[in-house]
């Protein structure tokens, strides 16, 4: 069972409950500092990892867990900052995919409150470079705003951050299916191999498991009718979807797409930490 957030006794791998008002959140710390359940009045957003479909498929299947320091597929693991060549596991065959941060038990950064909590982890094998990765939640009855934030110890490195979501499709046996609303600027054409080609499409009908441009930041609604419609807002320029399984949708903020760490890296320095926000607004129906 969670523990209260108010108690203090627990390991910071044990869940922890934050609650406000009729709504309560789940995060594990010791199973990828992942969001296990996200309750609105008694509803569950998420595929929790008691869920039929989750189980068995490892870690990437259930909850929300932070995708850091780099988020979705690299190339066949392969990647570089400036002259040095890097390996990581393929662990998706033919990629490395989603980071270390959800194979990683979290520490706790600081007292746990009812409302809020933040965890941390230090960057070790199989990333090459020095770090620390902070994750900030922050509850209210009506939001969840959660922050990432990645820093070096030493060297500069390229990065990446972002959340993967798995959504429930329906909220309720009799309920509507959740649908997406959110106006890319492009999608990024996938390749064979579920990589962007790096040619700029116009956007098109899904099943998706595809990469959009918002130039000016994430803004996304997911919209059950007659229940619940959850707005998701990041300062994030991609947008990964992902709605080919029966009973859930993914829908993923990140800072940079797919094989970011090659094709759009964004350097972390001593000066210049990455940070990023994604926040959720739920309104009732």
């Amino acid at each position: 069972m969670p523990r209260s957030a108010a108690s203090s006794a627990a390991p910071a791998d044990a869940a922890v409950l934050l609650t406000a008002g009729d709504v309560e959140v789940t995060v594990l710390p010791g199973d990828g500092c992942r969001l296990g359940s996200l309750r609105i009045g008694g509803t569950e957003l998420l595929r929790t990892g008691q869920d039929p479909a989750a189980q068995g498929k490892g870690v990437f299947a259930y909850g929300s867990f932070p995708m850091v320091p780099w988020a979705g597929r690299v190339d066949h693991g392969r990647w570089r900052n400036g002259g040095e060549r890097h390996e990581l596991p393929v662990d998706m065959p033919p990629h490395a995919i989603h980071g270390t941060g959800v194979r990683t038990a979290w520490r706790e950064a600081a007292p746990v409150g009812a409302t809020s909590a933040a965890y941390y982890y230090d960057l070790t094998e199989p990333w090459p470079y020095a770090g620390r990765v902070t994750q900030l939640f922050e509850l209210t009855p009506e939001s969840l705003r959660t922050t990432l934030s990645v820093e070096t110890a030493e060297v500069s490195f390229p990065a990446m951050a972002g959340w993967h979501p798995w959504f429930r499709k329906q909220l309720s046996p009799d309920g509507a299916a959740a649908r997406l609303d959110f106006e890319p600027s492009w999608q990024e054409e996938r390749g064979s191999d579920h990589l962007p080609t790096g040619n700029r499409i116009s956007p098109v009908d899904g099943p998706r498991d595809d990469c959009f441009g918002l130039p000016y930041g994430v803004d996304a609604t997911l919209v059950w009718e007659d229940e619940l419609s959850l707005e998701i807002k990041a300062g994030c320029d991609w947008l990964v979807v992902f709605d080919e399984q029966d009973d859930a949708i993914c829908v993923e903020p990140q800072t940079g797409p797919p094989n970011g760490l090659n094709t759009a890296p964004r350097l972390v320095t001593r000066i210049d930490p990455l940070e990023v926000s994604t926040t959720w607004t739920w309104r009732r129906h």
